[in-house]
């Protein structure tokens, strides 16, 4: 249906003007767009480096949207009341947004489109955060994937609607509702003197996006399969950061991923399964909420995991002795990011041979990734502990050091990121130490560490653990 009246876009992860569903949808009811982000209880709750990150969004969106001759509102409160405020304000008569799929944003969303029906205001959601909605994907027996290669398997062949390009201009209202200012806000106060480390290494905007993934497809995808492994080179898309606040579409990723396969990439079909695992991660926080707060496997609810001791501070800030899982943490403060090798080595060293729990780390991951992304991070922190979905869980305990030789031969990695383990540190490695807080009394003149536990005894007191556990 067509009419003069404004829309309402809600904009909250899909922070771009090409491949957007809900704008499409916008648009086709031919009125003024009018795009809203509203600060709510779950922007509030956002870890430090995820706020941090998010403003830096807003801040190159709403930049975008003025030279569309658009404008971003800004609006803190409750949606539902934020909403219907603006409603009255400017005489909306459709509210439109893209879906999200935790537990919380689905509640919320559920109850404004409630409200907004009750109200006689049009409220249309639209799947432009993932390549297949949650509910559309499923077994033969009617349910939902547990395992990712029949879930891989099921989609590979599904059509893909192709993105649409982004429109020179938007349709304006006469006059703008009055909005916050994005300083007055302050999202990034928690990352306090670390913002200034994180931010050259951050790629901001819908256009920055769209350049990382032109350089991965003429650059990396050819050699992506062994390539993204390899920790100290430049073998991974990157994207995880940009996807995570919508400035790229996934629709967008896919056929250019699928272009570069059907033009003889030899990593391309890997790369496409990859970005099919964070749908999969959507999948399984959709069909099973728990997994972002409790063991996936209920079975493992009694597991003697440790709770937060000195070894997990430890952990935390890169000086476990152990140096390719002290790097890769040293890499998340200074970038913001870790190599997703790192991740899985730090998650099973935490978990497995420091036999501490998951969520202890799902938490400070949440706190210190700019690309932190609820489904994707429940899911990785899980797969590694051996309460998610996997099918031979428990005897999975890598070897930090045989994976350092394999994936950081040369030790390049650990160098860039591990000040006091080598002579004439990088600067890079020196910048962690103005990243970290004041409060933990680091300094590069200090000593590296000793192992804070044998390789070989955390392995086997795992295993032993696990062993029992499962009777």
């Amino acid at each position: 249906m067509t009419t003069d009246a404004p829309v309402i876009w809600w904009v909250r992860r899909d922070l771009r003007l090409a491949d957007n569903p809900a704008l499409r949808t916008a648009l086709a009811r031919g009125g003024p767009v009018i795009p809203v982000f509203i600060r709510d209880a779950a922007v509030d709750g956002l870890g430090a480096a995820a706020k941090w990150r998010l403003g830096e969004g807003l801040d190159a969106f709403a930049a975008r949207l003025a030279a569309a001759g658009s404008r971003l509102t800004l609006r803190a409160g409750d949606a539902p009341s934020v909403l219907r405020a603006l409603i009255a304000e400017t005489g909306a008569g459709a509210v439109v947004w893209n879906r999200l799929y935790d537990a919380e944003a689905r509640a919320r969303d559920a109850c404004v489109k409630s409200a907004l029906k009750s109200a006689g205001i049009a409220a249309e959601s639209a799947g432009g955060h993932l390549l297949f909605e949650p509910w559309t994907v499923a077994t033969g027996e009617g349910g939902f994937y547990r395992v990712y290669t029949p879930f891989w398997r099921a989609v590979r062949g599904r059509e893909v609607p192709v993105p649409d390009a982004a429109r020179a201009r938007l349709p304006a209202p006469e006059s703008w509702p009055a909005g916050a200012r994005l300083a007055d806000w302050r999202l990034g106060a928690a990352m306090n003197r670390g913002a200034a480390v994180v931010a050259p290494h951050a790629c901001v905007g819908e256009a920055a996006a769209e350049d990382r993934l032109a350089r991965f497809l003429a650059e990396g995808i050819d050699a992506y399969k062994t390539g993204r492994d390899m920790m100290a080179g430049a073998g991974t898309s990157r994207l995880s950061e940009n996807l995570t606040y919508g400035e790229i579409g996934p629709r967008t990723v896919w056929h250019a991923g699928l272009r570069a396969m059907h033009e003889g990439a030899q990593g391309a079909e890997h790369f496409l399964k990859e970005l099919v695992w964070r749908e999969f991660a959507y999948h399984l926080l959709y069909h099973t909420p728990r997994i972002a707060t409790h063991n996936w496997r209920e079975a493992w609810d009694d597991f003697p995991w440790r709770g937060d001791t000195p070894d997990a501070q430890a952990w935390r800030q890169g000086r476990t002795g152990i140096q390719i899982v002290d790097a890769a943490m040293r890499e998340m403060y200074v970038t913001g990011t870790m190599h997703n090798r790192g991740r899985m080595l730090v998650a099973s060293f935490l978990t497995k041979h420091l036999m501490t729990h998951w969520k202890i780390g799902l938490d400070w991951f949440a706190d210190c990734l700019i690309d932190w992304d609820p489904a994707a991070n429940a899911l990785g922190w899980q797969w590694s502990a051996g309460s998610g979905p996997d099918a031979t869980p428990y005897f999975r305990v890598f070897n930090p050091d045989l994976q350092a030789r394999k994936f950081d031969p040369d030790g390049v990695y650990r160098r860039r990121y591990l000040a006091e383990a080598f002579e004439n540190p990088d600067p890079v490695a020196l910048s962690y130490f103005d990243a970290i807080p004041r409060a933990w009394g680091l300094s590069s003149d200090m000593a590296y560490p000793a192992p804070i536990i044998g390789l070989k005894e955390g392995r086997e007191r795992a295993l032993a653990a696990y062993h029992e556990g499962r009777g």
